[in-house]
């Protein structure tokens, strides 16, 4: 039998990237004498096998034939009859089709050093368009790839409007597509996944509640690029720029689709978005089974953050209600998440990318201050009847005075 190294492996030496994961593939053998040399089978829609020392996957050469929707229709081939060729005609983009043989040499049979070269995301073959779930893959490499240079090949953005229009991206797992939304919002440039969705019209059977932002008006005083999905995606650059974590990208990206269901008579004003956008991502949670650290951020962002825009004209009664509504005291770290996602909204605008942002820095101190309280001593002191509201007029107090004595520049962000 022949092994080679085969996917994303070989397009990343080639690109000179880290090597994380090595896939092999195993040509003129089967599954009965895998297992005679040790290798451990597993999976179920086909032979892969786990070397008995390094335990990276090696899989028998397939092709496949569609026989049903969705990315799991498919029948395998994985007889020994099956060539290298034949294997890698079967995968998604032409980079990621090569293989290398044990002893170094490059097989590249659908040209994909030239696309490397030229920086081209294309697909290897009309194959391509029976998998739906290669739309989201290849927006996925469009983002991970994005500061390279790479692009999508225009006959590739077409055969994925194909898909969309088949209706083929239903029968998607919805498991599935929340994962390459994830892997996404954790890749260098999460708003090219965006766009290139939008370039195909998946966006629209995605995440329709972000695709109906785009030609939506926003005040031009506050919001010089205007429509609110540009202002989404720019939100998602300078998000990209604060934090590598996709939870608080995430957040930015769904922070604003209450302006999608406001009245459009009142245009550009959006009154209330931030309440009507609960719902909204209520509806996208359910759908795609988004984790609840996910969802609770995106959520508390989208409720409260205009308040953190004009924090310095809240009541001490109204911050504390922030805070409380954060969980600031038993979970500080999820409030800078909260702040980081708030600081890319108030960047997230056509020239106001390097603005100042001083209100994360004040909600900081005034939670720290807060946090320093003796709660357990105060309450050995006085014994209170109500513990709970003894807690918090004490902290209400405590506030009153911390703003007395803070007088912080003017915040330039409003809402």
């Amino acid at each position: 039998m022949d092994i080679y190294l085969v996917g994303g492996a070989v397009r990343d030496k080639l690109l000179d990237l880290p090597v994380r994961d090595k896939d092999w593939v195993v040509v003129g053998s089967n599954a009965k004498a895998m297992k005679e040399k040790g290798y451990l089978q597993v999976g179920k829609g086909f032979p892969v096998f786990l070397h008995p020392e390094s335990k990276q996957e090696y899989a028998l050469a397939r092709t496949e034939r569609k026989v049903g929707a969705g990315y799991l229709g498919f029948e395998f081939d994985t007889s020994e009859t099956v060539s290298l060729e034949q294997d890698l005609q079967r995968r998604d983009l032409t980079i990621n089709a090569m293989a290398e043989s044990l002893d170094g040499e490059v097989i590249d049979p659908y040209n994909g050093r030239r696309d490397l070269q030229d920086r081209v995301l294309r697909h290897v073959s009309p194959a391509f368009a029976e998998d739906p779930l290669r739309v989201l893959r290849v927006a996925k490499f469009a983002a991970r790839f994005a500061p390279l240079g790479f692009r999508v090949a225009q006959e590739t953005l077409v055969l994925m409007a194909d898909i969309v229009s088949s209706g083929e991206l239903d029968a998607l797992v919805r498991e599935r597509v929340w994962h390459e939304i994830e892997q996404s919002m954790a890749s260098a440039a999460p708003d090219v996944f965006v766009k290139v969705l939008r370039d195909c019209g998946a966006l629209k059977e995605i995440l329709p509640e972000v695709d109906r932002l785009f030609g939506v008006p926003q005040p031009k005083k506050h919001h010089p690029e205007i429509d609110t999905g540009v202002h989404v995606l720019l939100c998602l650059q300078q998000a990209t720029k604060l934090t590598e974590d996709p939870v608080v990208r995430y957040a930015s990206l769904v922070h604003d689709v209450g302006k999608g269901v406001t009245d459009p008579e009142k245009w550009p004003s959006h009154y209330a978005h931030e309440t009507l956008g609960l719902a909204l991502q209520s509806d996208i949670t359910k759908r795609l089974h988004v984790p609840n650290e996910f969802a609770q951020l995106a959520a508390l962002v989208c409720e409260h953050h205009t308040k953190l825009h004009r924090i310095r004209e809240l009541r001490p009664a109204t911050l504390l209600k922030l805070i409380e509504a954060l969980d600031g005291f038993r979970r500080p770290e999820r409030v800078q998440k909260f702040l980081l996602a708030c600081e890319a909204d108030a960047r997230g605008r056509a020239g106001l990318e390097d603005r100042e942002y001083p209100q994360n820095q004040y909600l900081s101190n005034i939670l720290a201050e807060l946090s320093a309280l003796d709660i357990g001593a105060l309450l050995e002191n006085a014994q209170p009847r109500n513990p709970q509201e003894f807690v918090q007029q004490s902290r209400l107090a405590l506030l009153a005075d911390i703003l007395a004595r803070l007088n912080p520049a003017k915040i330039q962000a409003k809402r």
